[in-house]
């Protein structure tokens, strides 16, 4: 083919930036209803349980059907699904907005977590198709993930500003709009897509997948929260066994959910791997910094959004940069070399101490963040552009449902660790002459230390905050040497695991 079939246009580009607006909303919902939450519970008082449906049934939704949605946009068209998704994802928004009971937001929530899971698969898909040139492809994927960085990143401002001017439902309706605008441009700059022999939906291995990566997920969950326990282990099982007879089934079957020949190409399977490990160890950057910033640093929560407005311009440059430098050095190396950037950065992570250590705190997250986005951007590309175009939203689907694992295995590890060395270290730094019930209720976690010291006196208090700080950072430091580690390995995996004949992007001649 001649550049002039291959190479995207206007309208693609344009396409380009339609696609990025329903992942910025995505992005901004992460993080604006943490900040909602007070509010949302002054309305509505939901209980216990239903707080805890209200914070992670979105999530539970998202991971549970992003393989189902790839699979669909492959069968009914990507545009279709999308635009399905963001027509649900608006009703959902609005619904949400003006709850007035917990049940119905809890439904609400549930809704927009399966509406989330069109969105996903079927935008990076669409991508797949738009951009046949790998170069201009791996561009158009570093803007479409940097899009997603920065509105994690900004979603704290975002929804501060909305909560400081309106009440708590705007955190949601501003969703509204942007997917309508998507309803109205997408028929006109987005192209139709699907693969022309698929057949019908086995609802057998829909119910399969979902099972069990809520359960996976429910499973890392409870690690995180209560350490090894049957709550943990249970549902890990149980996902674990529904996953080997998915896997089963999907060898059987003529017309699979999954077809799992793609993992027999070498480069989509490493690729995934890399993208899987290397989230896990950014995600400790991103669980544990505002943490951090709020707890020991003592700062507020918007002033700690903004003191994390370097990640998000370090995930710019990482991002925005990728497909350039692996242009001109190769995929392989370049994932290698960024990875040893993020190594750099968490070992500065692990010198952090509890008083003047903001600047060894933010240049060592702006390295790991930084030197990690090459691999997510670049591991994506490799994932999507590896698979057959027909099955760009099965493939597409299995690099977001990675991700999802990726971040939900680093906030188990990382919470599990953290809460160990917690438990372990601050039984020596409490005062010797600490009441017992203060000194159990501040071995629980740095939160319970901090809030369990108002009866105290003046000095016994900031002991004990100063205890429960100095271990809590000591657990933040073995988390960097635990990142570091990791991604040392990554290393060695990007190396040996990709080939530069399929890893680096293939330039064509701009004047064919």
């Amino acid at each position: 083919m001649t550049e002039t079939t291959t190479r995207a246009g206007r309208r693609e580009w344009l396409g380009l930036g339609l696609l990025t607006l329903p992942l910025f909303v995505l992005a901004i919902d992460v993080s604006a209803l943490f900040l909602a939450a007070p509010h949302i519970g002054a309305d509505l008082a939901p209980s216990a349980t239903q707080w805890l449906w209200i914070l992670d049934i979105y999530g539970f939704m998202i991971a549970g059907f992003l393989v189902t949605m790839g699979s669909i946009g492959d069968r009914i068209g990507r545009r279709r699904l999308l635009l399905v998704g963001s027509a649900a994802f608006a009703l959902a928004s609005a619904l949400a907005a003006f709850a007035q009971e917990p049940v119905v937001l809890i439904a609400a929530r549930a809704v927009l977590g399966v509406a989330g899971a069109t969105l996903m698969p079927s935008t990076l898909a669409l991508i797949r198709t738009m951009f046949r040139d790998d170069a201009q492809r791996a561009t158009a994927i570093s803007v479409w993930m940097t899009t997603f960085s920065v509105g994690v990143a900004l979603g704290a401002l975002f929804g501060g500003a909305l909560l400081q001017l309106f009440w708590w439902g705007s955190v949601f309706l501003a969703a509204v709009p942007v997917m309508l605008l998507v309803l109205v441009l997408g028929p006109r700059l987005l192209p139709e897509s699907r693969d022309p022999s698929a057949g019908g939906t086995d609802w057998a291995s829909v119910a399969l997948s979902v099972a069990g990566i809520i359960a996976v997920v429910q499973g890392l969950k409870e690690l995180a929260a209560e350490g090894i326990t049957a709550g943990a282990l249970l549902p890990l099982g149980a996902g674990a066994a529904l996953a080997t007879v998915f896997v089963r089934r999907q060898r059987r079957l003529a017309q699979p959910l999954i077809d799992l020949t793609l993992f027999s190409r070498r480069a989509f399977s490493t690729a995934l791997a890399l993208l899987t490990a290397g989230i896990f160890a950014a995600t400790a950057v991103n669980f544990l910094i505002p943490q951090y910033l709020q707890l020991v640093a003592g700062h507020s929560p918007l002033r700690a959004g903004l003191f994390t407005t370097p990640l998000a311009l370090a995930a710019m440059a990482g991002s925005l940069t990728a497909p350039w430098l692996a242009a001109r050095f190769g995929t392989a190396r370049l994932i290698a070399a960024g990875t040893a950037v993020s190594v750099a950065g968490y070992l500065v992570l692990s010198q952090v101490g509890t008083t003047g250590s903001l600047g060894t705190l933010l240049v060592g997250a702006c390295l790991a963040v930084f030197g990690m986005c090459p691999m997510t951007v670049l591991t994506t590309h490799l994932v999507v552009a590896s698979a057959p175009e027909h099955k760009a939203g099965s493939a597409a689907a299995l690099s977001e449902t990675s991700g999802e694992l990726g971040v939900a295995l680093g906030i188990a590890v990382t919470g599990s660790v953290v809460t160990a060395v917690y438990r372990a270290d601050i039984g020596g730094r409490l005062p010797a002459d600490l009441p017992a019930e203060a000194a159990e209720a501040a071995s629980g976690s740095i939160t319970a230390a901090h809030s369990s010291v108002a009866q105290l006196p003046a000095e016994l208090a900031q002991g004990v905050i100063r205890a429960a700080d100095e271990a809590f950072t000591h657990g933040l430091n073995v988390v960097g040497y635990l990142s570091a580690a990791v991604s040392a390995v990554l290393i060695a995996l990007a190396l040996i695991g990709l080939r530069e004949d399929t890893a680096r992007p293939r330039r064509q001649d701009a004047d064919a």
